[in-house]
């Protein structure tokens, strides 16, 4: 199968990821996956049914983003796959317009994984702090042959684990695709999931974020889109010199 653009690092598929992903007969360190959510009546915004056992077929660990709504709505949909944790994306500015609920300023991406927990890659990216040291190994991880606390020693790095709700604002206008993520909230889950040189999987490719933030991370990545002017601004965004 041809790709519709393809470098050394990235390639992008044209056509339904429910036909294309089976004929790859790939593997696949980590689903990235930003489906539709089926909460608006435009024409794109349609729920792929069975996405999610497809997904299971090339990998054993994914982040999906989504609404609650959406998760809950196509739950049985995730039948096979446990859920490990959440993150919340929290934008610098609203995308809702109801006027009975609190303006919406966040998106959820979940992480679902099959098999052994201890077989996943996760390695939680670790930050500068932003506060002085809350807490940490004071003292050893067990008594001694005694039965004193034995001391520990330990030296603060100034990193911390990466929190679960992670700041990073939203491309508006300058996105390509209408609901484009930017690389900044890309890349923290990709380094969790994937290992360097590991592979990434974007079953919804749209405007190649997932691409761009994977090669930039030093991952290897595929993504599958099903409309050509989205795939076509996706490649035209991976061929440039400089990376966006």
């Amino acid at each position: 199968m041809d790709a519709y653009y393809q470098d050394d690092e990235v390639a992008l598929y044209l056509g339904d990821m429910r036909e294309i992903l089976p004929a790859l007969d790939l593997k696949a360190d980590l689903v990235l996956a930003d489906p539709p959510y089926a909460e608006t009546s435009l024409a794109w915004d349609r729920w792929p049914d069975g996405w999610p056992t497809l997904a299971a077929t090339v990998t054993s660990s994914m982040w999906c983003f989504g609404s609650m709504r959406m998760i809950l709505n196509r739950r049985d949909q995730f039948a096979g796959w446990r859920l490990s944790q959440d993150i919340v994306w929290e934008k610098h500015n609203g995308s809702g317009f109801a006027k009975d609920r609190f303006r919406r300023v966040h998106e959820h991406a979940l992480h679902w994984y099959r098999g052994q927990w201890r077989n996943i890659h996760h390695e939680v990216p670790r930050v500068p702090a932003t506060g002085g040291h809350q807490g940490g190994p004071s003292s050893a991880a067990g008594p001694s042959h005694t039965g004193a606390i034995a001391p520990q020693q330990w030296t603060d790095d100034g990193m911390r684990l990466m929190r679960s709700v992670i700041k990073a604002r939203s491309m508006h206008h300058a996105a390509i695709h209408p609901t484009e993520k930017p690389v900044s909230i890309l890349d923290p889950l990709i380094r969790y999931g994937c290992p360097e040189g590991g592979l990434v999987v974007d079953p919804f490719a749209g405007s190649g974020s997932t691409l761009d933030a994977a090669r930039q991370a030093g991952r290897r990545a595929i993504g599958i889109e099903a409309y050509e002017p989205y795939a076509e601004a996706a490649a035209k965004r991976l061929s440039a010199l400089v990376l966006t």
